[in-house]
């Protein structure tokens, strides 16, 4: 199912007694043109030597793009494992959530893109963080150029095992008999899960396979023809950087990750283009 969104009203603006708006004194708006895609950083990961280093370092690049940022995209699995209670959420990270926080009191359009390893959120980060939460693939209109917007995880797997634990994943009725399980043995399963998975994954995550057997780059591929009217698709999921230009002028990018490579993707409002940190 393919959905769209738009802004209809910016909340850095305010609305005076005529009905005008105008922007506060602390919001530069002609500087916010530039919007940011990141993602799998997987905070919190078993595998990282240096968790709060690495969740300083994230939030250094948070601080890094507030000064030009209109929007920042997280494209899936932002965390290892991230699952809420009814009133419990997973211990740490309050860096990184208070800068996102920050950012997005500044008025500056925080997206996240829920992955294969932090699908389960439930309204913190909507309505304490101040993130706009995407649970699948969406389109958007960004300056000159429509772009879709997917983690990757479920669109192009023949791995008929990993589509199950998917299903699972995504069930509200398996998600609800989670919540029974007390949080401490639910986080530390969720981690160690977590990092089973990365090491599994990890040396095929390393190669790019080329056009024809790279997963996504065949989605991308298909839905251009089905869809003529996008013009760059932005994926995570992967771990590797590509930004691939099509034959027909179509883009496809793999955003790398925030966990070894630190690759985000830059867009300007005409030019899109890959850089590090």
């Amino acid at each position: 199912m393919q959905l769209f969104f738009t802004t209809t009203s910016d909340p850095r603006l305010h609305e005076a007694d005529d009905g005008s708006q105008s922007a506060p004194a602390w919001v530069d708006l002609p500087q916010r043109t530039r919007t940011y895609f990141i993602s799998d950083a997987h905070l919190g990961s078993r595998m990282v030597a240096d968790p709060h280093g690495h969740e300083q370092r994230l939030v250094a690049w948070l601080d890094r793009v507030k000064a030009d940022a209109r929007a920042v995209y997280m494209v899936g699995d932002m965390f290892d494992f991230w699952f809420e209670y009814r009133t419990v959420v997973p211990k740490g990270f309050v860096r990184f959530l208070g800068k996102v926080a920050e950012l997005a009191d500044l008025g500056i359009e925080m997206h996240f893109f829920t992955g294969n390893h932090d699908i389960w959120t439930f309204g913190y980060l909507e309505h304490e963080v101040g993130m706009t939460v995407h649970r699948q693939a969406e389109t958007v209109q960004i300056g000159s150029k429509r772009f879709l917007i997917a983690h990757g995880d479920g669109l192009s797997s023949t791995d008929h095992g990993f589509g199950l634990i998917r299903t699972i994943f995504h069930s509200r009725t398996c998600q609800r008999l989670f919540r029974l399980v007390p949080p401490q043995l639910g986080q530390n399963f969720g981690y160690a899960w977590a990092k089973k998975n990365r090491e599994r994954l990890t040396p095929e995550e390393k190669e790019y396979k080329g056009e024809a057997g790279e997963p996504l780059v065949r989605y991308a591929k298909r839905y251009f023809e089905e869809h003529p009217d996008v013009d760059i698709i932005v994926f995570g999921h992967r771990h590797i950087p590509l930004d691939l230009q099509l034959a027909n002028g179509k883009r496809v990018v793999i955003l790398g990750d925030f966990v070894n490579l630190f690759t985000y993707g830059v867009f300007d409002g005409e030019n899109f283009w890959l850089e590090s940190f």
